[in-house]
């Protein structure tokens, strides 16, 4: 039987420090460079040598301040801060590649839905399709102040918020433009045909759009959907949404639990359990021989700032570790952060030196150190025994890691049958599920595509006047079938 080829998206930020905190201060390391285009674009240029299925972006809106109740460790150590846009630097990776895919993070708590769905498809048109998005809803009450706020969305109401969020925008990429209706006739002097253009009218609890997509339809319409929430409400709305998740896992059971409700989540929804990729953060640390990978992970640690993981993972809890003693266990509160993270401390056996340990390398993913063989071993282990279908791999030091894993991973991998050994043709949805450019028929987003709609429409009976399209009786439905025609 053939082997599952592992998908693997470069985990990186537009930062200096991002998962691997106080690494930015080893001689190799040129993550302090993120200000400069070109470094951004030899990575995307390394990264697609490498075969890489994407640079996957993680960003935030607002700053880490729980940890001693102020940013003074953050701005030291540049714990995600200063933290430039993910999305202006696409075009120019875009344009320096051909196939590496682009995982883009942004909070849709602060974003309207009707300029975000045009930002999206424009990345979409200059990369030929290469764009997905990670949904997150954001769990900082720095953002929420800064953005206006008295204080952040109550955890469930955020997601019931993206909910609607999410239906605002498969209205606009999905049913506002039909397919066809962009001539470019010159000829004719008809560029679009305006009736098979139609304005989106949404009404809802958070959003109202009245308007037409900006865009004519670019590759994928839809960009690939990310997400990455554990809770049970993110689970639902990662059944419903997601195509591909995006876990951290601390040991192999607990990760075949996580991708296990993942697919159920999936099924409950009424979708393929399999029509979800599900990603785990990882860290690599290789060399040609054992000896020569644990003499640089000794190398990496002595840079590394475990008190700047712990203060990153405070703001992941919305807790102040910093307030207890070294020995002290840390004592569960409920906060409005991510659940997941909080959840980590609700047994109270945790202390603060323990979580120092656990961050020795200035994070908590699963951390692998060793030859080309022990390192693929392992992978494909993490792959056979909790069903992933691959992993975001972080950076420690940049572009070290990425080029390491490249020259002596990569190789390993493809002798085995569990790595591509050249990209396939497509958008970046095709190259990663085969099945082509656009949502599958049976995710929730196609239904609002136009087609599905008039099908609907004629279903129910209701008028199609091009002038009334839902017609005055039937005003009450405009949500369920928004793209009007």
């Amino acid at each position: 039987m053939a082997r599952k080829e592992i998908l693997l998206n470069a985990f990186n930020m537009n930062c200096v420090g991002h998962i691997n905190h106080g690494l930015w201060t080893h001689p190799r390391d040129r993550s302090a460079d993120y200000r400069k285009l070109s470094y951004w674009t030899e990575l995307a240029q390394l990264l697609e040598r490498g075969l890489f299925d994407g640079l996957f972006l993680a960003d935030i809106v607002g700053v880490y301040d729980v940890y001693q109740g102020n940013v003074d460790l953050t701005l030291k150590e540049s714990i995600q801060l200063p933290v430039n846009d993910p999305l202006l630097l696409v075009s120019a990776m875009a344009g320096a590649t051909r196939h590496l895919g682009f995982g883009l993070t942004a909070n849709l708590t602060y974003e309207a839905p009707y300029l975000f769905a045009r930002r999206m498809s424009t990345l979409d048109h200059l990369s030929d399709g290469r764009v997905g998005w990670n949904i997150v809803t954001g769990y900082l009450e720095s953002a929420a102040r800064a953005m206006g706020l008295a204080q952040q969305v109550e955890h469930d109401r955020r997601y019931d918020q993206a909910d609607e969020y999410l239906e605002v925008l498969y209205k606009l990429w999905e049913g506002s433009w039909e397919e066809g209706a962009v001539l470019n006739d010159r000829q004719r002097r008809v560029y679009a045909q305006p009736e098979k253009v139609h304005k989106v009218i949404h009404h809802g609890e958070f959003f109202s759009v009245e308007g037409y997509h900006l865009c004519e339809p670019s590759p994928q319409r839809t960009p690939v959907l990310f997400q990455a929430g554990a809770s049970s409400r993110g689970l639902r709305f990662a059944g419903e949404h997601a195509e591909c998740v995006f876990i951290s896992g601390n040991d192999k059971s607990a990760t075949r639990a996580q991708v296990d409700k993942v697919r159920a989540a999936a099924q409950a929804a009424g979708r393929d359990p399999q029509a979800v990729k599900v990603f785990m953060g990882i860290s690599v640390i290789v060399a040609p021989n054992e000896a020569e990978a644990r003499a640089k992970h000794a190398e990496y640690l002595a840079h590394a700032s475990a008190e700047a993981g712990v203060a990153h993972f405070s703001s992941s809890t919305g807790i102040d570790l910093s307030r207890f003693a070294l020995d002290e266990p840390i004592s569960y509160a409920k906060t409005n952060a991510i659940e997941s993270a909080a959840a980590k401390l609700r047994d109270n056996r945790l202390t603060r030196r323990q979580l120092l340990e656990q961050h020795a390398l200035g994070g908590r993913y699963i951390l692998l150190v060793g030859s080309p063989t022990q390192v693929a071993d392992e992978l494909l282990a993490w792959i056979d025994e909790t069903g992933l279908d691959g992993f975001n791999l972080t950076r420690i030091v940049t572009p070290e890691s990425y080029a390491d894993f490249i020259e002596l991973v990569i190789p390993e991998l493809q002798a085995r049958g569990a790595y591509k050994t050249a990209y396939a043709e497509g958008s970046l949805r095709h190259k990663l599920f085969g099945a082509g450019d656009r949502l599958p028929a049976e995710h929730k987003g196609a239904a609002f595509s136009v087609g599905a709609n008039s099908f609907a429409k004629q279903a129910e009976g209701l008028p199609l006047d091009p002038l009334d399209p839902l017609g005055s009786a039937a005003r009450s439905l405009a949500n369920e079938f928004a793209p009007t025609h």
